[in-house]
């Protein structure tokens, strides 16, 4: 099975192991995986912000990186959902509108490909300890993505899963939202992190740095014990030996 990679850009600058534990589940499930390094951006931030014409820009080039009939997977719900719902805003009825369908089609976050294309859930991770599942606004939203990271957490040896109160409300990050709004932002991190300390957990799991960042920078600043792990991270926590890449 032929798969592209996408490495959004906050992965590639802040969070680099996170996309290559991606390409080692990727490879492990049996992909043949290739990386564009031209790639850049989806879009997504000047999308958010209201800038379309740009986001347009960025889309396009975006389209151009990626093969059509190719599987595409992301470790980012939040950059597939803007894929599969943003690019409509974008690109229908435009020259390149055959060529976003079937993009659209064939892109998949992580977790989803895992279960529903690849079929494998089990790859012989382990992590001691508890911990909750934050299912970030675009994976439940625009990906429908709720019971495959679970199926994947479930399998991990050692690692007791929890479901935490409001698992499905927002983490207060929405990109430029924390900026504009930080009081707010901040005061539905901490509601978040309560929730998660309510059920004695040692770590918040997601598909979604973006949502790992925001809640991990709280964290740090207020000296809480817990830590946020990106799912990619977790399935391929201690294995014994790993491929340098």
């Amino acid at each position: 099975m032929k798969v592209e990679l996408f490495v959004p850009c906050f992965v590639d600058q802040l969070y680099p192991e996170t996309a290559f534990n991606t390409l080692r589940l990727l490879e492990k499930s049996g992909c043949d995986v290739t990386y564009n390094s031209k790639q850049t951006c989806c879009g997504q931030p000047a999308y958010n912000a209201g800038y379309w014409d740009e986001a347009k820009q960025v889309g396009t080039k975006f389209l151009n990186d990626f093969t059509e009939n190719t599987y595409v997977v992301a470790p980012s719900a939040s950059c597939v959902g803007m894929i599969k719902g943003g690019y409509n805003d974008l690109f229908t009825n435009t020259i390149v509108h055959n060529k976003c369908r079937s993009l659209q089609a064939n892109i998949w976050e992580l977790s989803d490909f895992l279960v529903n294309i690849a079929k494998k859930d089990y790859f012989g991770a382990e992590l001691e300890g508890k911990a909750v599942y934050h299912d970030s606004c675009s994976a439940l939203r625009e990906c429908k993505i709720k019971d495959e990271p679970r199926q994947l957490l479930s399998k991990v040896h050692g690692l007791e899963m929890i479901e935490m109160q409001d698992t499905d409300m927002c983490c207060g990050f929405g990109g430029t939202f924390a900026v504009k709004f930080d009081a707010i932002s901040s005061a539905m991190a901490e509601q978040k992190i309560n929730h998660a300390l309510a059920q004695n957990a040692d770590y918040i799991i997601s598909t979604d740095l973006s949502c790992l960042l925001h809640l991990q920078g709280y964290i740090d600043k207020n000296n809480i014990a817990i830590k946020t792990m990106h799912i990619a991270d977790v399935l391929t926590n201690g294995w014994l030996e790993s491929t340098e890449y």
